[in-house]
Formats: structure tokens, C-alpha cells, sequence
């Protein structure tokens, strides 16, 4: 968001995007020489006005005229660059791959829909990356004006477009099917059953021994008394 400075200026707390007002001293063919503070003067070049329904300067400002502009950059020698047109909330620097951004739709097509994140312009979510299944028609999830939550795939630095998905990330689906703590896994179960198995394995084993040792002492004492 940018926002307007109270005089006096300081040069070096000139940021990209600072609002500033000012009073047009000088006219060239490269563009306008603006007063922004008492010895503080900025450029507003051509290529920054913002329209081009002209062919030179004189066309569009006069010597006097106040106007409101932004500040473009500030350089090494505190020279001063400006536009007219509002610099965007989120600048290109700024957006990062993998990272979420709050926007809205601005336009619909077959494939896909525009998203305005406050970028230089809207991204774009294909069809495909408009939900976790299958998605027919993007009007099946989003409308125009939705305020909705997108993630960065991909940044195309020359052509200044954005990728944009409303996915859910694959290492939170994956987290999702996690089992819970509490809940045994599959390996787990198999060598309870086991345990559990030779356990009851072992009890048959003792009593069948016991049985087979009870037979031999009934044995042995009939054998005894048939003797006696």
C-alpha cells in the first residue's frame, strides 16, 4: 500500500512506491523536472506519464502544474525517478514460488482463470490447479470478483506471468493420510496378530505338555500296581 510522505523529504527515506506531491519546474522533450520538496527535484520521464495520447510533453503538463506521482527508484546519486502510474501493491520482486497469496478473479475462460494478487498483473490458475479433483468448468469453482487463496507455481521473469494454483500442496495431502498417532499401522497390526499367535501357540504347547506328562505318571503308576 503506499502512502503519502509529510515534508520535509529525506532522500535516503524515498522508497519505491512513496506517494509524493510536487510542482512542475521544467519541460523537455524526455519529459518533466518536478519540485517535490524545497532543493529536492525528480524526473518524470515520458515512458512514466501513463497515457500516450500525445506527442510531447507540453501536451500534457504546463509550468506550475502540481501533481501527484510516485517515486520509481532513487539511485546511487539520490537522483530521483518518477510515475504517474500507481506502483502494484506487490511488487515482482516481492512474489515467491511455493508462497500464498490472497487475490481476486478478475476475468474467466474456458481454461482457466485470472487472479489479482496486487502483482503488475493478474496470474493465472489453469483449469487443472482449480481444486484437489476433477474440474469441468472454472465457473464450477470460482466468479468473477471471488476473493479466493492461491499459491505461486512458476515466475516467468520476461514475460511477467504468473502461475497459479488453488491446489492443496502435496506435502499437506500427504500429511493428511497420515495414520494418527494412537492408530497402529499395518506392520504394526501383522506383529500383534504374530504375538498374539505365538502366545497362544505357547499355552497349547504348555498344556499338551502337561497333558502328555499327566498321561505318562497315570502310566507309570498302572504299570506299577499290575506289577504289585
Amino acid at each position: 500500500m503506499t502512502e503519502a510522505i509529510a515534508e520535509p523529504i529525506k532522500i535516503e527515506e524515498l522508497g519505491t512506491g512513496t506517494q509524493v506531491s510536487g510542482e512542475i519546474t521544467y519541460l523537455a522533450a524526455y519529459g518533466a523536472i518536478v519540485s517535490i520538496a524545497p532543493d529536492v527535484d525528480a524526473l518524470l520521464h515520458i515512458s512514466q506519464i501513463g497515457r500516450s495520447d500525445f506527442r510531447n510533453v507540453e501536451e500534457v503538463f504546463s509550468l506550475g502544474d502540481s501533481i501527484e506521482a510516485y517515486v520509481l527508484k532513487v539511485d546511487g546519486a539520490n537522483r530521483i525517478a518518477l510515475t504517474m502510474e500507481k506502483p502494484p501493491e506487490l511488487p515482482w520482486s516481492k512474489i515467491k514460488k511455493g508462497e500464498t497469496y490472497k487475490g481476486t478473479v478478475t476475468r474467466i475462460e474456458n481454461y482457466g482463470a485470472f487472479i489479482d494478487i496486487g502483482a503488475e498483473r493478474p496470474g493465472m490458475v489453469h483449469v487443472s490447479e482449480m481444486a484437489d479433483g476433477y474440474v469441468q468448468s472454472p465457473n464450477d469453482v470460482v466468479n468473477e470478483g471471488d476473493e479466493v487463496e492461491v499459491r505461486v507455481l512458476k515466475l516467468n521473469k520476461r514475460n511477467r506471468q504468473i502461475d497459479l494454483s488453488m491446489k492443496t500442496p502435496q506435502e499437506e495431502l500427504a500429511q493428511a493420510m497420515e495414520p494418527d498417532e494412537d492408530v497402529p499401522s499395518a506392520m504394526e497390526l501383522a506383529f500383534r496378530r504374530a504375538q498374539r499367535q505365538a502366545q497362544r501357540t505357547g499355552k497349547a504347547t504348555k498344556k499338551a505338555k502337561r497333558r502328555s506328562e499327566q498321561q505318562d505318571d497315570i502310566i507309570s503308576r498302572t504299570l506299577r500296581n499290575h506289577r504289585d
